[in-house]
């Protein structure tokens, strides 16, 4: 019993302060539970206070919003209502503006209409006094085939064949004006820059043709040259690209070659081979190497002495080197390096009369025919050729233009090809510059003068003065003044066109009338 009590009391105790626990804990739920709600109740009366002021707020905007672009609405529709009203005035106008015009085209109609009417009138009138002068001229036309014997056809061409030979007339004389007028101007002006170039130039000329021919002691050294079963020659051609012609000659030895630096080494060495006496394949390529080293320098150094001549700054190494080569050259046996300088000096003097540049003269000048000395494995002209050469070594357009230029192969684009062309004739037209085998000179003369007497009317044609002028005289029954005039213009440009020559030819045309009576 006790122990059932000591047991009992502790759990009634435990019991009683759990129950006091869930009491206590149930108010305190109580209590949240009616705090929560009294604060849900204040959040609801407050968000509903906001949505109420929101909403109040946003129905303001909305009308201030609404009113606002009621007014621009408005305002646009004003506008538009306005420009509309402006465009209805201006299409009234237009429509005025029409309607005039073409109240305007009525009367132009109306004023073209009788115009036209009246027209038809005159033309009826014309017509009629057609028939009239037709029958008249029909009438008049028997008459003068009754009194001239001649019909109307033969009388056409009398008539044409006069005005034609009128209009020719006053065509000739027209032509020899302007021609006459034209040729004085110019050959003022070109007297004069040619007259000043050539007094500013007097430089020394000489008369040097390249040779190759070698001169020898001896007969017996043409055995020597030879050598054992021909080692020598072969040796010598072989090492000198020189064929070596040993012929009975007495005491000479032929070189013959295309190129004159190639012939001219061969000639130097053959040369210093002979002095020295020894002969054989080994000497023979000992002295050929040294002569082309010697050679290659001298050619330098006239090309230089060629550019200083010229009164030019150093050129590149390549056209120098290539300048010097035309020393061995030769054109109608003037040589080629010598006639280069006289060009660059002339083309200069002519330069300065006109006032273009000088230095870009002088370089045509000197280079006009460096395409002489280029190989003759390229293919063109020699203008051509040394163009394209100066070109790739740095030379500016207007010089290669005239080197190119100077024989009218292309299209001249400065003055200076033509400078380079007249100072080039200049050079080579020069009395002692160049000299011509007598068949040559006689072949030319003949050439003139058969150029001459091949047009109607001429009677005698005479060339002189070594073919710088030809006489021409012409009937004076066959040819009038105006057609000799005409006849010379004619003569100058076949020879233009058939012949070749240095410088110019002139042409004079001679006609007169000769009476003769005796008094007895």
């Amino acid at each position: 019993m006790s122990i059932a009590l000591v047991i009992w009391g502790p759990a009634v105790w435990l019991t009683a302060g759990a129950l006091a626990g869930f009491a206590i804990c149930y108010a305190w739920m109580r209590i949240r539970q009616q705090k929560w709600q009294q604060d849900k109740t204040s959040l609801l009366r407050q968000a509903a206070d906001e949505a109420r002021e929101l909403l109040s707020s946003t129905t303001r905007k909305a009308e201030a919003e609404a009113t606002e672009i009621k007014q621009k609405a408005q305002a646009s529709l004003d506008a538009q209502l306005e420009t509309h009203a402006r465009q209805i005035t201006r299409v009234e106008q237009r429509e005025q503006l029409i309607n005039e015009q073409l109240a305007g085209f009525v009367r132009q109609e109306k004023m073209l209409q009788s115009q036209q009417e009246q027209l038809q009138e005159r033309a009826q009138e014309l017509k009629k006094q057609e028939q009239v002068l037709s029958s008249l001229s029909a009438q008049r036309q028997e008459e003068l085939e009754l009194i001239g014997q001649m019909t109307q056809a033969e009388a056409r061409q009398i008539i044409l064949h006069e005005a034609e030979q009128h209009s020719l007339k006053d065509a000739q004389e027209a032509d020899r004006r302007i021609l006459e007028r034209a040729k004085q101007e110019a050959e003022v002006r070109a007297k004069k820059i040619i007259s000043l170039a050539i007094q500013r130039f007097a430089g020394e000329h000489t008369f040097d043709s390249t040779t190759s021919t070698v001169a020898l002691t001896g007969d017996d050294i043409k055995g020597r040259i030879i050598g054992r079963e021909g080692r020598n020659i072969r040796s010598f051609e072989a090492a000198t690209g020189v064929t070596v012609l040993i012929d009975d000659t007495p005491g000479a030895v032929v070189l013959s070659a295309f190129d004159p630096v190639r012939r001219e080494i061969a000639r130097e060495a053959m040369s210093r081979l002979i002095e020295d006496g020894r002969i054989h394949p080994s000497r023979i390529e000992e002295v050929v190497h040294k002569v082309e080293e010697e050679i290659d320098e001298t050619v330098i150094r006239l090309g230089e002495e060629a550019v200083y001549r010229s009164g030019l700054p150093p050129a590149h190494p390549e056209i120098v080197k290539t300048l010097g080569k035309l020393h061995f050259r030769s054109s109608f046996s003037q040589n080629v390096l010598n006639h280069s300088v006289e060009v660059a000096h002339l083309t200069g003097l002519m330069a300065t009369e006109l006032g273009l540049n000088i230095l870009d003269a002088k370089k045509a000048g000197l280079f006009h025919d460096v395409g002489k000395a280029i190989k003759h494995d390229m293919e063109g002209s020699h203008a051509i050729i040394g163009a394209d050469f100066i070109k790739a070594h740095g030379e500016q357009d207007p010089v290669v233009n005239a080197v190119a230029a100077h024989h009218d192969e292309v299209e001249h684009l400065s003055v200076l090809g033509i400078l380079v062309s007249a100072a080039d004739a200049i050079s080579a037209s020069r009395p002692g510059a160049r000299s011509e085998s007598m068949t040559t000179y006689i072949q030319r003369l003949q050439n003139l003068e058969d150029i001459g007497t091949s047009f109607e009317g001429v009677e005698k044609c005479f060339a002189f003065q070594a073919g710088r002028e030809v006489r021409v005289v012409v009937s004076p029954k066959i040819i009038s003044d105006e057609q000799a005039y005409e006849l010379c213009r004619k003569i100058v440009r076949k020879i233009e066109d058939d012949l070749q020559y240095p410088g110019q030819i002139r042409v004079t045309v001679i006609r007169e009338t000769r009476c003769v009576e005796f008094a007895k």
